[in-house]
């Protein structure tokens, strides 16, 4: 089903909505949620609160990419749940090992930076200056968490080659934010 049509069964207010975002996002955000917690009950549980969101937000907001406007509220839940985990000292290894990594030289809490990333015109105009690929291989690490192994996979590429495209972007990452004066 179109993502207009579900929309619109949301702001109609019937019970099909949510079966019909099921069937048409479940696996994505599925993928996105098991990337950062890297557990299957807090996934599920993850997505019915995401579901749930969906039906407490649409309406009043009309999003005009119901993926775009499902996948950040799964995301976000998703590192909500994995703070609240972290702090049990439990799960989460992923989302653990990215941030570890871009925390080194982002001054504010990592977590925070993450949600953030796609709303800073700086980091938007260093991803637009990328090429295609080493674009797509930083969204997949830093956005939808992706392990090495599964970028390498997707690409065809060594696992070494995906490590070091993924150090060199962000080497140039950090020198672009220094520039921006967004440094630590």
């Amino acid at each position: 089903m179109v993502d207009e049509k579900i929309v619109e069964l949301f702001w109609l207010r019937s019970q099909d909505a949510i079966t019909q975002t099921k069937n048409s996002y479940e696996a994505y955000c599925t993928a996105i949620c098991s990337n950062i917690l890297s557990n299957r009950l807090d996934t599920e549980e993850c997505l019915n609160d995401a579901y749930m969101k969906l039906w407490e937000t649409i309406p009043p907001q009309r999003p005009r990419s119901l993926r775009a406007y499902l996948s950040k509220i799964v995301r976000n839940l998703a590192l909500d749940r994995y703070r609240n985990i972290n702090s049990a000292k439990r799960g989460g290894k992923q989302a653990k090992l990215v941030f570890e990594e871009i925390q080194e030289f982002i001054s504010a809490n990592a977590e925070q930076i993450a949600d953030e990333i796609a709303l800073r015109d700086a980091i938007n105009d260093f991803l637009g200056d990328l090429d295609s690929e080493t674009r797509i291989i930083f969204v997949q690490r830093y956005w939808y968490f992706l392990s090495v192994k599964q970028i390498s996979d997707i690409h065809g590429l060594g696992q070494s080659k995906v490590k070091m495209t993924l150090k060199r972007t962000r080497d140039k990452l950090k020198e672009h934010l220094e520039k921006e004066g967004l440094d630590t």
